[in-house]
């Protein structure tokens, strides 16, 4: 597997393992390009198994890097929620490429220890009182956040995705205004992780999976959904096209949707489970928490990602925001 921290985890991973008599091996990725990178840079015949987000999923069908799934092979597909299996990003010429596993936000999170009341605007990252306390991924999605601060998607969620020269350039000073107040970019979940733990940090841009993890410790971690808005990620389990193992690739992507499996996903994670039938091994608090209970209402308020086509300018810009 080629996957996002998290989503290996022998919470999960061992019954398959004991089931088939096979061991799943993980590679990490820490953001959308850079998984992009490893399949373009020779590593296609090396995994079986992706988890793109909802950014780069169609571009991996169109560059002929993932192979259309069996659903025969995956009975379960058909207890996914209708919402993200109706999402047209993945298809093609009548065939499925990525089957929905997790969801979730870009939230506002914050050490409520610190920060009493929940914060209602991103505008508090950049308040003199917080210098140096502050998080954000090191990824071009900071420039979407930016794009929802300056409005652009009011009436058209597509318009921060496709943002013109103009926009970009403004984007770009605006994040270079916020250099002051970061402690550091965070590169994977597990790092922004220990920022929290170790009080480096008091606010940032993350998932469900950094609460989830630290407030396991006592911590009082919370997430709110700004004013501004929100963006959010589907992230699809697909099947790499050099793939030798692709019948065991389905059998595991059937596996990992059931719905006692996807409540031990989202008890590591933190994160929305694609088969809303979890929800029935659940207590009602953790249902709640990971609006499994209120998906389709939930979903309403996250802008989630799109394909970028200028993604290469959007990276161009933030390599010049770190780079100042």
């Amino acid at each position: 597997m080629l996957t996002w921290e998290g989503y290996a985890d022998p919470a999960f991973v061992k019954g398959f393992e004991d089931k088939f008599g096979v061991k799943v091996t993980a590679t990490y990725f820490g953001s959308s390009d850079e998984l992009v990178s490893k399949l373009k840079g020779g590593g296609g015949n090396v995994y079986d198994v992706i988890s793109p987000s909802s950014d780069v999923a169609a571009l991996l069908i169109r560059d002929g890097l993932v192979a259309p799934v069996n659903l025969d092979n995956v009975p379960n597909y058909a207890n996914l929620a209708s919402k993200l299996k109706d999402m047209d990003d993945v298809k093609k010429d009548g065939k499925v490429y990525g089957i929905p596993f997790t969801w979730g936000p870009d939230s506002l999170i914050y050490d409520a220890d610190v920060i009493k009341t929940p914060p209602d605007s991103w505008n508090i990252f950049w308040d003199p009182q917080y210098k140096g306390k502050v998080s954000i991924w090191d990824d071009i999605s900071n420039i979407y956040l930016i794009g929802q601060m300056m409005g652009l998607d009011k009436n058209d969620q597509s318009a921060v995705y496709n943002m013109t020269e103009e926009q970009l350039q403004e984007a770009k000073k605006k994040l270079i205004e916020l250099k002051p107040q970061i402690r550091k970019y965070w590169a994977s979940a597990g790092e922004l992780n220990d920022l929290f733990a170790n009080n480096e940090v008091v606010l940032a841009v993350g998932w469900p999976l950094t609460p989830t993890t630290v407030n396991a410790t006592g911590r009082n971690l919370k997430e709110t959904i700004p004013k501004e808005g929100i963006t959010g990620w589907i992230d699809r389990l697909m099947i790499v096209d050099a793939s030798k193992n692709k019948e065991l690739a389905e059998k595991y992507i059937n596996y990992v949707v059931d719905e006692q499996v996807q409540k031990l996903v989202a008890d590591v994670t933190g994160y929305g489970v694609a088969n809303s039938n979890a929800a029935k091994h659940m207590e009602p608090a953790q249902a709640q928490a990971i609006h499994i209970d209120d998906m389709d209402n939930y979903m309403t308020k996250i802008n989630f990602w799109q394909e970028v086509k200028q993604r290469d300018l959007y990276n161009e810009i933030w390599n010049e925001v770190k780079a100042q």
